[in-house]
């Protein structure tokens, strides 16, 4: 198994490595997905359009250079958005209009492409999915209760049976390898 102290992004560069190419699938192609049915396009366009740019992406990650904090993000909107305006060129039908004015706007407007909550949030989701694998049931199940329901160590503790310092130290060990797993995604 690859590290997962490698950042994502490097370990793309290379495209023998299936596991990065797959891991960027998990993790970007619900958020592609989510901007993209507020297109309100039929299920199957929504899944050639995610699958367009996903193939695009993996064309083009070589090119990308991070350069500030977010940029990765920029970059993947900008190119989710050309995309999404070429694919809709290519439909050629008058109702389309006002998704193409949309998605203009929206390259003037990234704030209209999903917020910075939603991005850390899905992002979140999607890696802690992928990591729950390499951690046993009850402490994904105690970092799961603690940090994203917002209960106390002691209630969660008490409901799996475990210590309040085990569930601390479940969080510490999964928040760890979360950062390392979103390493220059996470901006």
């Amino acid at each position: 198994m690859v590290s997962t102290h490698s950042s994502l992004l490097l370990r793309l560069r290379s495209p023998h490595d299936s596991e990065a190419w797959s891991r960027l699938v998990h993790l970007y192609a619900p958020l592609i997905r989510r901007w993209v049915a507020r297109l309100s396009l039929e299920a199957n366009q929504t899944e050639d359009l995610v699958q367009d740019i996903l193939l695009l992406l993996v064309e083009k990650v070589s090119e990308f250079i991070r350069q500030r904090p977010g940029s990765f993000r920029a970059w993947l909107r900008t190119i989710a958005t050309n995309k999404a305006l070429d694919y809709l060129r290519r439909q050629k039908k008058l109702e389309l209009t006002s998704q193409l004015e949309a998605l203009e706007s929206t390259l003037e407007n990234p704030a209209q492409w999903i917020s910075e909550q939603e991005y850390r949030t899905i992002l979140a989701q999607n890696a802690l999915r992928l990591m729950s694998n390499s951690f046993s049931e009850v402490t994904c199940r105690a970092v799961w209760e603690h940090v994203a329901q917002g209960r106390s160590a002691a209630e969660v503790a008490a409901e799996l049976g475990i210590t309040e310092n085990a569930v601390y130290l479940a969080r510490g060990r999964v928040l760890k390898r979360l950062r390392q797993e979103l390493d220059g995604l996470w901006e």
